[in-house]
């Protein structure tokens, strides 16, 4: 993971840095994060997507269409930044205490057919009830869409009190 370390800012606030594991579990539960991107004219372009985690490849992975604002970005640089937070939890007062993960990567298009079929069949689990459901979404919309890979290059996690 940790490939470009030099170039990667560490953390300001080390007391509210979550450990690796819990990263994952994050990454594992949470249905949406905010992709961000180098959009057109240079501005910056982050949209909410729905995404998988894959532990045992410690990848991230999502869907779009054949063509769009995003597979542009990114077909012009592949290097984005990855957000995703709980809701939080409330406490004894008003206040919460919310987990988020930042990461930074780079996103390819996944061109291996037998891969591309078993990270979208992951992915679909996560978000139907049942494999039948995935597999009849999947038979319908598979011609129509990209499946990206994530490879994380730098991985943060904190949790905020705020207040």
């Amino acid at each position: 993971m940790e490939k470009e370390t030099k170039s990667f800012r560490p953390m300001r606030r080390l007391k509210q840095e979550l450990p690796k594991e819990e990263c994952f579990e994050i990454l594992t539960k949470e249905k949406r994060g905010v992709l961000s991107v180098l959009g057109d004219f240079g501005y910056p372009y982050a949209i909410p997507i729905n995404f998988y985690f894959d532990p045992k490849r410690e990848r991230i992975y999502f869907h779009c269409a054949l063509a769009g604002h995003k597979i542009d970005a990114l077909k012009a640089n592949d290097k984005i930044c990855f957000t995703v937070y709980e809701q939080g939890i409330q406490k004894e007062d008003w206040s919460y205490h919310v987990r988020s993960v930042v990461l930074f990567g780079r996103a390819r298009l996944v061109l291996d057919e037998e891969l591309k079929y078993e990270e979208t069949l992951h992915f679909g689990m996560k978000y139907y009830p049942s494999k039948e459901e995935v597999e009849h979404e999947i038979e319908k919309d598979y011609s129509r869409m990209n499946l990206f890979e994530i490879e994380i290059e730098h991985m943060t996690g904190k949790i905020v009190h705020e207040k």
